[in-house]
C-alpha cells in the first residue's frame, strides 16, 4: 500500500492512497461497481484522519463520531480488474461544525472519479455536535 502526504505547516494538503482493483470490486461488465468508489474514498479519508493525528477511537469514547452527510460524485471513466488506482484527498473547507473533503480517483494519468464529501460529527443521541478541537485546529 503506497501512501504519501504532502504537508504544509503540519497540515496535510494532499493525501495519496494506492488501491488495487480486485475481481470482487467489479461488476458483470468487468468494471469497478459504482458503489465501490465510495469504499475506496472512505478508506483514503480514514487514513487521512489518522495521519493528521485525529484519534477516532478516543472521539467515540467521548461520545462523538464522524458521519457523512452528503456525497456529490462524478463517475468520469471506468476502472477495471487489476488497475492500480490512486485516491487523492484534500481538506477543501472547515468550520466549527463541518469539513468538506475533495477526493479524486486516478488511474495512471487519467482522472476517473471525483467526489465532494461533507463530514459532520454526531453525538450519542445522533444529533449534530461541533467538530472536536483537534479537527478545528486543522485550519491552521
Amino acid at each position: 500500500m503506497n501512501e504519501e502526504a504532502s504537508v504544509s505547516d503540519g497540515v496535510t494538503v494532499v493525501h495519496r492512497k494506492e488501491i488495487r482493483v480486485y475481481y470482487e470490486d467489479t461488476d458483470m461488465a468487468g468494471i469497478v461497481y459504482y458503489a465501490n468508489y465510495l469504499r475506496f474514498i472512505e478508506r483514503a479519508r480514514s487514513d487521512w484522519v489518522r495521519e493528521v493525528g485525529i484519534d477516532q477511537l478516543a472521539m467515540k469514547k467521548a461520545g462523538v463520531v464522524f458521519a457523512v452527510r452528503r456525497v456529490e460524485a462524478d463517475y468520469i471513466a471506468p476502472a477495471r480488474y487489476g488497475d492500480v488506482l490512486e485516491v487523492r484527498t484534500t481538506l477543501d473547507s472547515l468550520s466549527a461544525a463541518k469539513m468538506v473533503m475533495g477526493q479524486q480517483v486516478w488511474c495512471g494519468d487519467t482522472l476517473i472519479f471525483t467526489a465532494s464529501v461533507l463530514i459532520v460529527c454526531i453525538g450519542e443521541s445522533g444529533k449534530p455536535v461541533r467538530l472536536p478541537a483537534e479537527c478545528r485546529l486543522l485550519n491552521g
